[in-house]
């Protein structure tokens, strides 16, 4: 690392648990962001601040009026403009030392397990149950660590998934059943600090992965009721039956 690096990342390399090794891993790192909404908004501006080398944007959407309640990554002038251009332009500005890729298309499963295979670590930030499995399945497959967040009206979650682990379960084995009704904040809102921090908490399992600290959200599902401010974790295993990470 440059003089600069060294001053830009002096408080991370300060902590005994990173120091210059875990932010060279960081340097080296490269992020697979699934949607540019409420939740990637943070976790990219995130891992973009905290120097993760190189971060790959997809989303399909353009900036919207509605957005700017929670997506903080956007600003106004970026309505009208790709979800991607607009996250690219604002994460430069606030680190041009970084690599920053965009795809503004839904990728198709070829596509999509492409690019979980050249990443280290995917973000699932996206806001179906459809796109979470399917996510999910090429991790598998491949072998690369999952974040994966969710967030409605008050209430957000987050877990982490590493079929790395034999014995950490995958997103499969939390909802067998392909999940609850596929709610979403355009028609049942959405508190916007709730993004946030479950965003924010993607950026920091991201980071631990990458630089091999602290204790992952393995097989804990994490659970946030903002009106009562309580967390729960609920503990999961590994589905003997699933049938996407028992065969893998």
């Amino acid at each position: 690392m440059n003089d600069n690096q060294l001053l830009r990342y002096n408080r991370h390399i300060m902590l005994p648990q990173i120091g210059i090794e875990g932010q060279q891993k960081l340097h080296d790192a490269h992020v697979l962001i699934i949607g540019l909404g409420g939740l990637g908004s943070p976790a990219a501006m995130y891992l973009a601040t905290a120097g993760v080398g190189q971060l790959t944007l997809v989303d399909d959407d353009t900036v919207e009026l509605s957005n700017l309640q929670r997506q903080i990554i956007h600003r106004e002038k970026n309505i009208g403009e790709p979800k991607v251009v607009s996250a690219r332009n604002n994460l430069l500005a606030i680190n041009p030392d970084i690599t920053i890729n965009t795809i503004d298309h839904r990728l198709d499963e070829i596509a999509l397990a492409e690019q979980i295979k050249l990443a280290d670590v995917v973000l699932d930030a996206s806001d179906n149950f459809d796109t979470r499995f399917t996510i999910n399945q090429n991790c598998v497959k491949n072998k690369t660590p999952l974040v994966s967040g969710a967030a409605i009206q008050f209430e957000g979650q987050i877990s982490v998934f590493d079929s790395r682990q034999s014995t950490c379960p995958c997103y499969s084995c939390l909802y067998p059943d392909k999940g609850e009704d596929n709610l979403t904040c355009s028609e049942n809102g959405i508190l916007a600090p709730v993004v946030g921090i479950i965003g924010s908490l993607q950026a920091l399992e991201a980071i631990k992965l990458i630089c091999q600290i602290g204790e992952p959200l393995y097989g804990r599902l994490l659970l946030l009721d903002a009106l009562s401010l309580q967390w729960r974790a609920m503990n999961f295993k590994k589905d003997p039956g699933c049938p996407v990470c028992s065969r893998a």
